[in-house]
């Protein structure tokens, strides 16, 4: 199955999970999975949240920023890949002056 973020509609969302600023997205969910292509702006950020029953997967393409998990500051630079397992919280902010632009899959946890 082939996605084209490209021709999906891109969407604005003000203040994310309580989160500062803006971010602007293109997502595709089914009962298993979310993928979301992800604009945070500059200055923005994903507000604190938990992760329960699902883990939260994000890939960095461009920009830079941090991700806070569990406490713990993590930086965010290009190739890298923020994990937020089911059961921890995370936040991600926008600390540069260009869009920090991830790849984010969020797959539905599955009992073992």
């Amino acid at each position: 199955m082939l996605l084209d973020f490209n021709s999906m509609q891109e969407i604005t969302c003000p203040g994310m999970n309580d989160g500062t600023g803006t971010m602007s997205s293109r997502m595709y969910a089914d009962a298993e999975n979310r993928m979301v292509y992800c604009r945070i702006h500059p200055g923005s950020s994903i507000g604190m949240h938990t992760h329960n029953g699902s883990a939260d997967i994000n890939y960095v393409i461009s920009g830079h920023g941090k991700a806070i998990c569990n406490g713990e500051e993590e930086e965010l630079t290009p190739g890298t890949c923020h994990y937020c397992r089911n059961g921890q919280n995370h936040s991600i902010i926008n600390d540069g002056d260009e869009d920090l632009v991830i790849f984010t899959v969020v797959p539905k946890s599955v009992e073992v």
